[in-house]
């Protein structure tokens, strides 16, 4: 059987649903189950309790799905052409920050559903056995894309890519075919630290180490509980993920700009202003978010995030009136949100506790 052959048709089929390079790899990640569980040893993967239960089966994709042989991996832009310039809006207290992927709809629904096409398709080129993941398992998709050569991993810890910088998803699908695999390429990092340098928070402790519990996207996104007050000022106006790292990089010069209707920014989601977003109501949440990837933190995390960023905004009439009236929300979480951004604001008279978060953040 000609599995070159067979692997260009898939490639030219993954063109065509609009995936914008596609490699194979082994599905061979042992020399990555020693940094897995070192990171795991420190607690860098925070209150992400299913990154421990499911241990080393993160490096072991054939383990996940019996009979796999090969991993596909694939790159899917995502960085939406009509959007605010992201630097305007994090220069602006009075904004608020959505990072730029999840700006239209849920990506894991759009990826999937044509990765799905495609494996669909190679099952018209003969009987086949695979299972498709987009950011949905204990998949390790940065190593298994570098494995494949689609990038390198950046310092930042996500795929770097020469001609595409890194905002692009990644995706992939387990198959029990031995196409060609393709060969790594070296890193183009350099002496570079600039994603080191400017995160807000630090969370990148060291090259190629995340500390997730101080990442703005964790915080804001991964989080349940009240967020430490000592990082909230340093989250300024982003209220759902971080793009810093990213948007610092020098290779996201060549960041593909796609203008794919699920991506275009909903609700004015790419510069809003934060009174108007914190006046939802959660009827709102709900509806404005179906097919979101924001609905799934839920209401009290939005309204968190939001007292945060509000907090860190300039004092004014609009928003101490806009925290005035959560100050008595039903949430606990909410309430010592508000109080600590009415306290920044010097407003915090009047504010209903009742009473304060223990240290675990249950309450």
């Amino acid at each position: 059987m000609d599995w070159a052959a067979r692997k260009r048709a898939i490639a030219g089929a993954a063109a065509r649903l609009g995936f914008s390079a596609m490699q194979v790899a082994e599905p061979d990640l042992s020399e990555r189950e020693a940094g897995l569980l070192a990171w795991l040893e420190a607690d860098f993967h925070g209150e992400m309790d299913y990154m421990r239960r499911h241990g080393l089966l993160r490096a072991r994709p054939a383990e996940l799905v019996p009979g796999t042989v090969r991993v596909i991996s694939l790159r899917f832009p995502y960085w939406p052409a009509g959007a605010a310039p992201a630097q305007d809006v994090l220069a602006d207290p009075r904004l608020g920050y959505v990072s730029r992927y999840a700006l239209g709809r849920d990506y894991h629904k759009v990826v999937r559903a044509r990765l799905a096409k495609l494996l669909a398709f190679m099952e018209t080129l003969g009987p086949h056995r695979g299972r498709v993941f987009v950011d949905s398992a204990p998949v390790m998709e940065v190593a298994l894309a570098e494995h494949a050569g689609l990038g390198w991993r950046g310092k930042h810890t996500l795929l770097l890519n020469r001609e595409e910088g890194s905002f692009f998803f990644l995706g992939e699908i387990f198959t029990d075919w031995p196409l060609p695999v393709d060969e790594p390429v070296a890193p183009h990092c350099g002496r570079c630290t600039r994603c080191l340098d400017l995160c807000p928070t630090r969370a990148i402790v060291a090259p190629y180490r995340l500390d997730a519990r101080r990442c703005i996207s964790y915080l804001t996104i991964e989080h349940p509980g009240p967020i430490p007050e000592s990082l909230r000022p340093m989250i300024g106006n982003r209220v759902y993920g971080c793009d810093d790292c990213q948007l610092v990089c020098p290779w996201n010069r060549f960041a593909r700009r796609v203008e794919l209707p699920e991506f275009v920014p909903r609700h004015g989601l790419d510069a809003p202003a934060l009174t108007s977003l914190f006046a939802w109501s959660e009827t709102e949440f709900l509806e404005r978010f179906a097919g979101s990837p924001i609905r799934r933190i839920g209401w009290e995390r939005w309204l968190r995030n939001l007292a945060v960023a509000l907090g860190n905004a300039p004092t004014s009439p609009d928003v101490v009136a806009a925290l005035m009236a959560r100050r008595e929300h039903p949430s606990l979480l909410v309430r010592e949100h508000v109080a600590w951004a009415l306290a920044r604001h010097g407003a915090s008279r009047g504010v209903v506790l009742h009473s304060r978060f223990c240290g675990d953040g249950t309450g």
